[in-house]
């Protein structure tokens, strides 16, 4: 189970302690990025279908802890970790180990917001972004997900992945360079 940061972020105690219900500060939040969460996993798992399992089982992890809330530091950075750890104990079952992951274009669903009129230009580039982030080393894709789509600081990722910070910026380094290689 994962535990929340031991900081108090004032803008998100501010929130609970206005209308008094970390619930309604958590629904608001993970709906406001379940479609970032929903994406990030289908890179992590591979699969889409697994990728929404997930997050559903995210959001229930989350809600039975939900008294902690005041004490979560980043609230969506650690809804991000949930679901990681969430992603690794679905990677670490014996069933999941049998099934091939699903890789390529169908790995991250196109947004379907996206208006006609820049809709071919955003697939296209989308598509260049979603190849090169399936040639990326796990570890790699995993640091590069969670600081842009999760926000979380180098040190966050390091203590999550029970590594040194230097590590973690290496491998992010290493990431930022191969998909710059990759897009240009």
């Amino acid at each position: 189970m994962t535990r929340p940061a031991t900081s108090v972020c004032p803008r998100e105690t501010a929130a609970v302690a206005s209308d008094g219900s970390s619930g309604d500060l958590l629904l608001r939040t993970f709906t406001a990025m379940r479609d970032e969460l929903v994406s990030t996993l289908c890179f992590v798992l591979g699969n889409a279908d697994d990728a929404q399992d997930i997050t559903q089982e995210v959001f229930l992890r989350c809600w039975r802890t939900k008294e902690g809330i005041p004490n979560v530091q980043n609230l969506r950075a650690w809804i991000f970790r949930v679901g990681l750890n969430a992603a690794k104990d679905l990677q670490r079952s014996a069933w999941r180990r049998k099934v091939k992951p699903l890789l390529g274009a169908d790995a991250m669903p196109m947004s379907e917001t996206v208006p006609p009129t820049r809709g071919l230009e955003e697939q296209e580039s989308m598509q260049q972004l979603r190849q090169a982030l399936m040639q990326l080393r796990p570890e790699e894709k995993e640091v590069f997900l969670l600081r842009q789509n999760g926000e979380m600081t180098y040190e966050q990722i390091a203590e999550i992945h029970d590594r040194p910070v230097g590590t973690v910026k290496t491998q992010m380094r290493s990431a930022l360079q191969k998909l710059r290689k990759v897009l240009t």
